[in-house]
């Protein structure tokens, strides 16, 4: 457990008074915290690596804002929460809430009913260069405003992205199931000073504002992995489709919302924020965003993208037309990444500098000179291959 804060008497004012919701008590929780101390020179920084974690009841690994600036990498997460015996919402293989500045990079995440959930304040927080697959889902961001990055993964299970936030950067990745988005109206959560535990604002989730560059999706019939989302009601698409409607740059929507006289505040109500999509591949029937520029579909029956689970080690079996080898990326950074709009916002390092997103899942570092294809291996090409991805 890498902190969590509990005032007196919180758990028995939520069990006991039943006057308020959870989200009220979580909300107190965070200004509690910071009155009573808890900022980066007293709390957090955890470093969490080459853990096997394995047949816990409801999480493997789990913080609550005392998991700020912590780094979690190369552990073995799975049969996590499998028998479903406790309820409840701390359930997953890395559990956190308030991931300020936390780095989860490169652990291997499987057969968890959900791999790794990140409620609330997810800011400048890394998901990099894992592995996860067997999953009933993946990847869970919620309430969250950003900045964070998820970059270099494979994310392998039928439901692979959920996305109940916004200002998020997708970068690079293999997304073999569904994308879910969702806004959350209701529950305005805080967002924080870069790099800081201190509350800066807090604002509700209108989703959008994400970043997408250079990942691939793959639809139901590429894949071993496919389903709906595990959630019932959410909307949950292959790809990126699911932000069809959203407006295409910050341009495009301050021109929406630009009418002085429809009021400082109604004038924003309604309008969808940007969203900045580019360079992805789309396989086995999946759509685009509609204005996404440099969008590669690949056609026909020939996609294949399978995960096996060897024991000690996992590969990567792929089949690719060669249309694959005709996209082509370089390293990507913060200085690529349009600035998250509610936190105004970089997307850095915790030194503060622009994030470099260099590294692949394999531990293969890209050079500034080079070209790269999309997704989280910069071997993989057109053709047959079996690649060991752990």
């Amino acid at each position: 457990m890498l902190g969590r804060l509990d005032r007196q008497g919180d758990v028995h004012d939520a069990t006991l008074r039943l006057d308020k919701p959870g989200y009220q008590y979580q909300l107190e929780s965070v200004f509690a915290a910071s009155q009573i101390g808890w900022d980066r020179e007293h709390v957090g920084s955890h470093i969490v690596r080459r853990n096997t974690i394995y047949d816990c009841g409801q999480n493997g690994i789990v913080g609550h804002l005392g998991c700020v600036f912590s780094t979690i990498e190369d552990n073995h997460i799975y049969n996590i929460a499998l028998k479903r015996e406790f309820y409840g919402y701390e359930i997953g293989g890395i559990k956190l809430h308030a991931a300020i500045d936390v780095i989860i990079r490169h652990n291997r995440i499987h057969n968890c009913s959900l791999g790794t959930w990140l409620d609330w304040q997810t800011q400048g927080t890394r998901v990099s260069r894992n592995l996860f697959y067997d999953n009933k889902r993946d990847l869970f961001v919620e309430v969250s405003h950003g900045p964070y990055l998820v970059d270099h993964n494979i994310l392998g299970s039928p439901a692979s992205l959920e996305i109940w936030s916004q200002g998020g950067a997708f970068v690079n990745n293999l997304v073999c199931g569904t994308v879910s988005l969702e806004p959350v109206l209701e529950r305005p959560t805080p967002y924080h000073v870069p790099h800081s535990t201190q509350v800066a604002g807090y604002a509700a989730i209108h989703g959008g504002d994400d970043r997408h560059i250079g990942n691939i999706f793959l639809g139901r019939d590429t894949t071993q992995a496919y389903g709906p989302s595990a959630r019932s009601g959410q909307r949950a698409e292959h790809g990126t489709v699911g932000y069809n409607g959203h407006p295409a740059s910050i341009a495009d929507y301050l021109a929406l919302v630009g009418d002085p006289t429809g009021g400082d505040h109604q004038r924003f109500l309604g309008v969808k924020q940007p969203v900045y999509v580019r360079d992805n591949v789309y396989a086995g029937g999946v759509t685009p965003f509609e204005a996404e520029k440099g969008a590669t579909v690949l056609t026909g029956n020939d996609v294949v993208a399978t995960i096996v689970d060897e024991g000690l080690e996992v590969y990567l079996e792929s089949r690719l037309p060669a249309e694959f080898d005709n996209v082509r990326l370089g390293i990507i950074t913060g200085a690529d990444l349009e600035r998250v709009r509610f936190v105004d916002a970089e997307f850095e390092e915790r030194d503060g500098s622009p994030a470099v997103l260099a590294t692949d899942l394999v531990g293969v570092e890209k050079t500034r000179e080079g070209s790269y294809p999309a997704g989280p291996i910069t071997a993989l090409a057109s053709g047959e291959a079996r690649t060991r991805v752990w």
